[in-house]
């Protein structure tokens, strides 16, 4: 039986959300967030839904994650396809979720490795 902690591979690790904010390695963010596998997390200006623009998304890209989870909120809501183009357009993948799947899918990917990027919408 191993009894060390097992750390993610990518250095970043959300370990704990509710509906006002995420903690990533143990930092409070009450805010949207941009969480990367590698590197810090990012204010990811943006405070409603209905407020996101391409700009929200060409912002991700210039992280260059080969995979996005974009965790939407408490529930899952889809951004318009031509919002993310400039992420389809460098065949970058995206998933949407509810916010507490987003980071336990995030933690897994970013555990194995994977250039994953989480882009969390924590609505204030």
């Amino acid at each position: 039986m191993k009894f060390q902690l097992d750390q993610p591979q990518g250095g970043n690790n959300i370990s704990r959300h509710d509906g006002t904010c995420v903690w990533v390695n143990g930092v409070e963010h009450r805010h949207s967030v941009l969480v990367p596998w590698q590197g810090k997390p990012e204010d990811w200006r943006l405070t409603r839904f209905e407020d996101l623009a391409e700009s929200h998304f060409e912002r991700i890209l210039a992280l260059k994650p080969e995979l996005v989870i974009f965790g939407s909120g408490p529930r899952i809501r889809f951004a318009r396809p031509n919002l993310y183009r400039a992420l389809i357009q460098a065949r970058i993948g995206m998933e949407t979720m509810d916010i507490g799947a987003a980071c336990r899918t995030y933690n897994v990917l970013a555990s194995e490795g994977r250039a994953v990027l989480a882009a969390l919408l924590i609505e204030t």
